[in-house]
């Protein structure tokens, strides 16, 4: 599958495949016993879990010790403190998911003035040059899945209808790609449409600005949440009010995934396959602590999940059974 979008620096991806450990190479790191840490943007979601895991698989598999992993909680104080205290503590490299963009890039830029390998995931803070100030980024093609969710909606919504696109209130690469790739190919394809943005400046505030955004256009006919997580809130929303919508989102998160099923607000879902990007992640920083060449951006193409594929999408992205919650609504 093509990866549609670009990178942070107008590059264009390259595959996974490009990262391949041999077992010279992995003998070769277990030799050495490397130390890593890995910063998190957030732990509190399926995806992070799912992804960390296969960060932590490989590393283990290849003799690679994960000392730490720091929760930011989205809050880019905690993640400057973090990257500041532990490009001190002698690491050969740190795996980070910037939770901002100019806020936190200093904080990172500090990370490799130290002599620390620097693996971005998911997003690159302002400013920042591969081979300058950090190794490589590893995605989703997050514009990829912008596009998928805006054709997911297009196909509930009729002529000359309003649909909502609910997006993140913080400079974020990685909603700031699918915010883009939606509105593009609602532009491009269903030009009949209007098209209303609605910002959220944080998780909590969710709710609230569903509520709002129906008391401002009723009419609304449907709605793309940026990542499953806030979609849920907004899901909740329009229960309480009644309000039958169909939404699409980003990510295959386990109260997304049975929604999908269960046909509750949830019609559509562009997947991230979050394991697959830990995998290519720790190879990433595996292969470079080798000293070996790295592409500056490798991403992964989406999934498009609707209800009739939803049990055996939850199986790829997830590795393991879909919940019963699931099984029984199909």
């Amino acid at each position: 599958m093509s990866i549609s979008g670009l990178g942070p620096h107008g590059e264009r991806a390259a595959p996974p495949s490009r990262l391949s450990l041999t077992l010279d190479d992995v003998t070769a790191s277990r030799d050495r016993r490397f130390r890593v840490a890995v910063v998190l943007h957030t732990g509190e979601s399926d995806w992070s879990r799912q992804q960390l895991a296969g960060i932590a698989g490989t590393l283990g598999d290849c003799g690679v010790i994960m000392g730490e992993v720091v929760d930011c909680g989205f809050r880019a104080a905690t993640q400057i403190a973090a990257l500041e205290r532990l490009s001190h503590e002698g690491l050969d490299a740190i795996i980070s998911i910037p939770v901002a963009n100019a806020a936190v890039a200093e904080a990172h830029r500090q990370v490799s003035r130290a002599g620390t390998r620097l693996i971005l995931h998911d997003n690159v803070p302002t400013g920042m040059l591969p081979g300058a100030d950090y190794t490589s980024l590893v995605s989703a093609d997050n514009f990829g899945l912008g596009l998928i969710g805006a054709k997911l909606l297009s196909d509930r919504i009729a002529q000359g209808g309003e649909v909502g696109l609910m997006t993140y209130g913080v400079d974020f690469y990685a909603t700031n790609e699918r915010e883009i790739a939606f509105g593009r190919w609602i532009v491009a394809n269903r030009p009949d449409l209007k098209l209303r943005t609605i910002r959220f400046p944080s998780l909590g505030a969710v709710r609230e600005t569903t509520l709002s955004m129906i008391e401002e256009s009723p009419d609304l006919a449907g709605l793309f949440v940026v990542w499953d997580t806030p979609a849920m809130e907004a899901v909740a929303a329009l229960n309480t009010i009644g309000h039958d919508m169909p939404v699409t989102t980003v990510d295959l998160g386990r109260d997304a995934a049975i929604c999908l099923a269960q046909d509750n607000h949830i019609v559509g879902i562009a997947a991230q396959q979050p394991f697959r990007q830990g995998v290519a992640v720790a190879e990433a920083t595996i292969l470079s602590l080798l000293g070996r060449a790295v592409p500056s951006w490798i991403a992964l193409p989406g999934l498009a999940v609707t209800k009739a594929n939803v049990a055996d999408s939850y199986q790829t992205v997830w590795r393991t059974q879909a919940p019963q919650e699931i099984l029984s609504a199909l």
